[in-house]
């Protein structure tokens, strides 16, 4: 059998995250799933930029099971030399002593600066039936007071924890920003096959509304001529506005190389009529041009008015929102890097 190297030479050694990985114990084997330890050594990161409304980011877990076809954040994987975009989702790092390190990092946290959990793997994936990490977390929020945090999520298992953020929001100030991609539940299950049904994520929006949590629909992202139909989108307003949430935005799909790679097949096998489309909007950028999110915010904020609640732009308390899919994840690409290839 042929190898890659010389019988004198052997493969660069692993160093940063990628080395930690490596090194990493398994812990479970889930729905074609395997649960890894991870050598944590930080779970605050830094955000060193003024386009996002937030100054510091906790993904309590590398990878995630949703295994959304559209996903910005595969491209994390591989600063730990996991090129196989499918490694997202089926390799699931789970940090550890994560609200050890908290209780140590927040002394880092200044008093105008905000916290936003879960920008790169949804807190509340399966794993966190299992390992809860994410609850440990909000366990160390409740100990505090004054911090300004914004949770993104696309489960209603936010629900177990309603006792820890209630309690977290008579003492800080906290936004939760629930995904709703689209109401139409058979779209949502080939979008975003291991997530829950766009009914359910709508029930706990209702229901953290009722104990009275600051609670808005991300309508992100949006695809085009899939998911961008006036239809569509006055669809999840409409729903939104019954589920009694604050507010509503609408992001566009940010389309990254990593994420093009499985994107485009999913497009081949269930919307091959629009693979020429999307090749050719995406063919020299990760974004698409910024009159589409003008006429996007639009239409939104149009059915905003119609059915009676705020579109994001709108909404006169938008701290810790994520205010533009493109940005956040621009500042991933050029700001965070250096540091997933040597943090956990």
């Amino acid at each position: 059998m042929s190898s890659l190297f010389s019988e004198n030479e052997s493969p660069a050694p692993l160093v940063g995250i990628a080395r930690l990985a490596a090194q990493g114990e398994a812990l479970a084997e889930g729905h074609k799933v395997d649960y890894l330890t991870i050598a944590n050594r930080s779970i605050l990161t830094k955000c060193n930029s003024a386009r996002v409304p937030f100054a510091w980011m906790i993904n309590p877990y590398r990878g995630c099971e949703f295994a959304c076809k559209y996903c910005y954040a595969r491209y994390t994987h591989e600063f730990m030399e996991l090129r196989d975009g499918l490694d997202f989702e089926r390799k699931i790092y789970v940090k550890q002593h994560s609200a050890w390190l908290l209780r140590q990092e927040l002394k880092q946290v200044r008093a105008n600066q905000s916290i936003a959990i879960g920008t790169a793997t949804d807190p509340y994936q399966p794993a966190e039936r299992r390992f809860g990490i994410t609850r440990a977390i909000m366990e160390e929020f409740s100990r505090h007071e004054g911090l300004a945090l914004g949770l993104i999520t696309k489960s209603n298992l936010i629900l177990r924890d309603l006792d820890l953020l209630t309690a977290i929001s008579r003492k800080n100030r906290l936004s939760i920003h629930i995904t709703v991609t689209t109401t139409n539940t058979d779209l949502a299950r080939i979008l975003e096959p291991r997530a829950p049904r766009p009914d359910l994520r709508l029930s706990a929006v209702r229901k953290l509304r009722e104990a009275g949590l600051n609670v808005s629909v991300n309508c992100a992202p949006v695809l085009p001529a899939i998911t961008d139909s006036p239809a569509a989108l006055e669809s999840v307003v409409r729903a939104a506005a019954a589920a009694k949430a604050r507010s509503v935005a609408a992001m566009p799909l940010f389309l990254k190389p990593c994420s093009e790679k499985i994107f485009i097949p999913f497009l081949q096998e269930n919307f091959p009529h629009l693979v020429e489309m999307y090749k050719a909007r995406y063919a020299d950028r990760a974004f698409l041009p910024a009159e589409y999110t003008r006429r996007l915010s639009l239409l939104v904020g149009k059915f905003c008015r119609k059915h009676g609640i705020r579109s994001r732009d709108e909404d006169p308390d938008r701290i810790n929102s994520p205010r533009n899919i493109s940005q956040q994840m621009d500042l991933f690409s050029a700001s965070l890097g250096n540091f997933h290839k040597t943090n956990s």
